[in-house]
């Protein structure tokens, strides 16, 4: 029993290590070919259109609630030690900081992310990447690297338009709704925010874009391996595509924020 306890957590070990192996493989190529002629000038905006544009409206409207729910939590928390004038800085800085980078990585995995691990596992499941090999076209830079480009123009943009439409949520809660002086709170605002708070949520923004992505389109890639075959394969990849890319959005949100405050 103690032997075959060991042999299997020897086996975990060596799994382990082959997938973390693979993907940090598989991430390396993937970035190499960003610079690699010719650029794929048509794949970089089709993609950006995909997983940017077309993300800006859940965006918009997952920020505008975020930021009037905080409005309101925010206030009655503050009211209590007569702080509500503070409520623009506690949203802003709430928003800037963690939960606007955060909830835009999650949203656009949701959205784009899912769809990046179920196009690829097709495209693996049907033989079209072995088929990519034989004509001599890497799989990856085909596939993967264009999507890192547009997620890494994308997700600090995006994080951006969360912040400012979360802040107006803010707003509406705290002085349309609850009364407090507009110009008190786009004031605290003003006075709170500094560079380093917008350069901290643009650094995590940038590092989701390459988690989700990499985790993603990774999945889809090697469905094969850790699925199987058919349309119950891909589904199974593109679960648990979204759920590690969610875990390590938080995990990585977690480490930067720990060696950055």
């Amino acid at each position: 029993m103690l032997i075959k306890f060991i042999e299997k957590i020897g086996e975990t070990v060596i799994e382990i290590l082959e997938t973390l192996g693979r993907i940090v493989l598989f991430f390396l190529i993937g970035s190499v070919n960003i610079f690699v002629l010719p650029f794929q000038w048509g794949k970089i905006i089709d993609h950006t259109w995909f997983v940017g544009t077309k993300s800006i409206f859940v965006i918009a409207l997952t920020g505008l609630f975020t930021g009037m729910v905080l409005g309101l939590q925010g206030y009655y928390s503050l009211v209590k030690f007569g702080s509500e004038a503070a409520l623009g800085s506690a949203v802003a800085l709430t928003l800037i900081r963690e939960l606007g980078p955060v909830f835009t990585a999650i949203m656009i995995t949701a959205r784009a992310g899912s769809a990046m691990t179920a196009e690829i596992g097709v495209m693996r499941i049907s033989e079209q990447i072995d088929a990519l090999k034989t004509m001599h076209i890497n799989p990856v830079r085909f596939m993967f690297t264009p999507r890192i480009v547009a997620a890494i123009i994308s997700f600090p943009l995006l994080t951006a338009l969360f912040d400012v439409i979360g802040i107006l949520g803010g707003y509406i809660s705290g002085s349309v709704m609850l009364g407090i002086n507009r110009y008190v709170y786009m004031d605290t605002v003003i006075k709170s925010v500094e560079l380093s708070d917008i350069n901290g949520g643009f650094y995590k923004a940038l590092v989701f874009s390459i988690v989700v992505t990499t985790i993603c389109c990774y999945r889809g890639y090697y469905t094969h391996l850790y699925s199987g075959f058919g349309a119950k394969g891909v589904s199974l990849s593109t679960t648990n595509a979204v759920v590690q890319s969610c875990i390590f959005v938080l995990v990585f949100d977690y480490i930067i924020t720990f060696f950055t405050v």
